[in-house]
């Protein structure tokens, strides 16, 4: 009986290992990967009064990245953030975030970015640059990124890891109530696995 379940646990183990084989971003089969959102994270951050730094998130968000596998810089990534999916942990303070007074959504639904160029810096790393619209109001944002891993889930498909991170300044979008008693910069941490599309 030991015999069979240590052999039964020993193929699991080369089945798993074979199914998420590591590699380059470079070896990604090119083409559309639309974000998990099981494993897809944007939070952010900012001083409150020297107290604490609050940690905000997206419960849900739409992105799809283009990979180039030609030339790696010429991919592209596509994001959209509905402000009704702004989760503070505080139902009151949710309701706040999302009337007119900070980022009104009943008049801008969605937060977008669009990447307008790419660089690749090492194997691993390197930097998206795109437009960020907040609230009608467009400007340039670079984001340093890391690739974590390619692989495949449980059915096969390629599946690719990033974490990703940048330094806002709220009040460059109409954002920017009680600067500076409340910090102006905003750290926007990202981790999300994408799959690719059929």
């Amino acid at each position: 009986m030991r015999k069979t379940l240590l052999s039964a646990a020993s193929a699991a183990i080369a089945l798993t290992g074979a199914a998420f084989a590591e590699g380059g971003l470079a070896d990604a089969p090119a083409g559309s990967y639309a974000v998990d959102n099981t494993h897809a994270y944007v939070v952010f951050s900012y001083d409150h009064q020297g107290f604490s730094a609050p940690m905000l998130r997206f419960t849900q968000f739409d992105s799809v990245i283009t990979l180039d596998g030609d030339d790696l810089t010429k991919s592209a990534v596509e994001t959209t953030f509905p402000v009704a999916n702004i989760d503070s942990g505080v139902e009151v303070f949710d309701g706040h975030l999302k009337s007119a007074d900070w980022f009104d959504a009943d008049t801008y639904e969605a937060i977008t970015f669009k990447s307008s160029a790419l660089t690749v810096e090492t194997e691993t790393t390197g930097t998206i640059t795109g437009d960020l619209t907040v609230k009608g109001v467009t400007k340039p944002v670079t984001l340093d990124v890391t690739f974590n891993k390619l692989g495949e889930t449980r059915d096969g498909k390629a599946k690719l890891g990033f974490s990703g991170e940048t330094v806002l300044k709220r009040s460059d979008y109409g954002l920017g109530n009680y600067v500076p008693y409340v910090g102006d910069d905003v750290t926007v941490r990202i981790e999300a696995e994408y799959v690719k599309a059929d």
